[in-house]
């Protein structure tokens, strides 16, 4: 699936007579291949603003998990106000997030992204206040939370309508792998620098740099120019309803992605399953917690090493291949489930990282590619929604089945869960057969710059 990089040419003026003058720099850039990272970077400004603010924010959203963590458990020693807070955060996020893709599709992308971007760097920058105050409230943070949790709800659906306004068709993989590189980097960097930035400053610091990130990116999206495809004639008079309704019908009328969100979605649910229950298994059965946090940083390898095979892989059948990757997730699952030898599962599990990481941007580029971009933005609301409500009932049941009959059983389940969901897509003829479309000619005139 891998192909070699080819070198750039040679900025050297031709020696044959009659004398070139050399090449511009411009002109030699947008003759190499997209698989050439770097240089989509270097060539395309808007992409590359919208990269770094989007990469400041990943690096400010790593250190939160743990700082959020321990700064609740500081102020109230309880696990269940920790878990009041993670769920007002997560419960308008999943409200709202159909309605985030309405108002996503309805309206700028690049404006609806700036403005959650200013509400979250306001919620963080109040939660680093309040905890470097010294005497922490916790119904403060827990609504700073949901605030933030609605914020996310309608930016996370507008990325997809910022790549494809911002990049072209051929450098779109480059582009989603870029940034996939991004987010594995910072699931590998950002604990630490959590924990050093928890352990000399406290966690209120971490806030404060996060609510920097997204004060940074929202001045970087004010100034990059993104091509908006231009709106349907009925989009004015549309309900709420009627949008919706039509973002869903985008999703069933295509069998190859609605599979697959099954597939996610299983995924997902089994994520949430092995977080649950994996810690408890590794430290009981396979050596202490240094496993466990073994098995987290050769993930976190193996999610980097997958995105970046993606930027440069070119599976024929795309959705086929990235699927059949992210079953590979069963195997650490099993081997949990039999408390099989710790280097087996930790070798297993940066083998199922490293399909979720080459899934990841593969399947965005194929999303972008494939939807109308009238509708881009709520079909993506859909696959975060779907895939992200399984989560919450791994974190239920998963500790409700180990209590009855041992942590290998509801392992196990999602071992098969997972195999079958994701592998199974292999049966789907729109699965076997997605390819990605040729470039239209003259799709760079679709669109209006804003």
């Amino acid at each position: 699936m891998s192909r070699s990089v080819p070198q750039p040419p040679s900025p050297q003026p031709s020696r044959q007579p009659p004398p070139q003058p050399p090449p511009q720099p411009s002109r030699l850039l947008s003759r190499l291949p997209s698989r050439f990272l770097p240089q989509l970077l270097l060539r395309n400004r808007s992409f590359r603003l919208l990269f770094l603010g989007r990469s400041l924010s990943l690096v400010g959203d790593a250190v939160i998990p743990a700082a959020l963590t321990l700064a609740v458990l500081r102020a109230t020693g309880s696990t269940s106000d920790l878990a009041l807070v993670l769920g007002c955060a997560m419960g308008p996020r999943l409200l709202l997030l159909p309605l985030g893709g309405v108002v996503g599709d309805r309206f700028d992308a690049r404006t609806v992204a700036l403005l959650t971007d200013v509400t979250r760097c306001a919620t963080q920058l109040f939660v680093g206040i309040e905890l470097l105050g010294g005497d922490p409230r916790l119904w403060h943070i827990a609504a700073a939370s949901a605030v933030g949790g609605a914020a996310s709800a309608f930016s996370m659906p507008t990325l997809p309508s910022l790549i494809t306004g911002t990049v072209d068709e051929r450098d779109r993989l480059g582009a989603n792998a870029l940034l996939g590189v991004v987010r594995s980097g910072t699931a590998l960097g950002g604990p630490v620098l959590a924990g050093l930035l928890v352990a000399f400053a406290g966690p209120g610091w971490a806030f404060v740099l996060d609510a920097a990130s997204f004060a940074v990116s929202a001045c970087l999206l004010s100034v990059i120019r993104v091509h908006r495809a231009a709106p349907a004639e009925s989009a004015g008079r549309s309900s709420l309803r009627k949008d919706l309704v039509e973002g869903w019908q985008e999703v069933r009328s295509r069998d190859w992605y609605w599979t697959s969100l099954l597939g996610h979605s299983a995924w997902n649910g089994a994520a949430a399953v092995l977080t649950t229950l994996g810690p408890a298994v590794a430290i009981a059965e396979l050596g202490g917690e240094g496993v466990w946090i073994w098995l987290l940083e050769v993930g976190a390898v193996g999610l980097l090493l997958g995105s970046l095979l993606a930027g440069r892989a070119r599976p024929r059948r795309p959705v086929l291949v990235a699927n059949l990757g992210l079953s590979t997730y069963a195997l650490p699952l099993a081997l949990l489930a039999c408390e099989a030898p710790a280097a087996a599962v930790i070798a297993a599990y940066g083998l199922a990282q490293a399909g979720l990481g080459f899934l990841s941007p593969v399947w965005e580029t194929s999303v972008q590619a494939a939807i109308p971009a009238g509708a881009l933005a709520r079909v993506t609301s859909y696959d975060w929604l779907l895939s992200m409500a399984a989560m919450p009932l791994g974190y239920v049941l998963a500790p409700l089945a180990a209590d009855a009959w041992g942590s290998g059983v509801p392992l196990g389940i999602a071992a098969v869960l997972v195999a079958v969901a994701c592998a199974g897509t292999a049966a789907v003829p729109g699965v076997r057969r997605f390819t990605l479309p040729a470039r239209p000619a003259g799709a760079e005139a679709d669109g209006a710059l804003v």
